[in-house]
């Protein structure tokens, strides 16, 4: 038997482009998923370095370079792309962020737990 998904917040509270930060359903308070909004499409990682371990956000839910174009993590630099979260600069090169399964609908970001 599969979970339900879990609505996270609606699409529009997402700037475009503009990323966010929510606590995984049932897990510990560490254990986070990155929701990044780019046109009609969203993307879920979990909020974990694949060189540290530690969270990529600079604030709470700001996971995105100044340019809007990568995600930035705040520990070492590294660059990682949206669409499929691989690091194309820093010392994870070639290493990927843990994907979450995350869908659209009625108008609301869903977590498929």
């Amino acid at each position: 038997m599969s979970n339900p998904a879990v609505r996270l917040c609606p699409m529009h509270a997402l700037e475009d482009p503009g990323s966010a930060v929510f606590a995984l359903p049932g897990g510990s308070a560490k254990l986070q998923i990155m929701v990044i909004r780019r046109g009609d499409a969203v993307y879920g990682y979990m909020n974990s370095c694949p060189h540290t371990g530690g969270p990529l956000d600079w604030l709470p839910g700001v996971f995105l370079d100044l340019d809007k174009r990568y995600i930035q993590c705040a520990t070492h630099d590294a660059l990682f792309r949206i669409v499929d979260g691989e690091c194309v600069q820093g010392p994870c090169a070639g290493q990927r962020l843990q994907a979450v399964e995350l869908r659209c609908a009625g108008g609301w970001v869903w977590y498929a737990a």
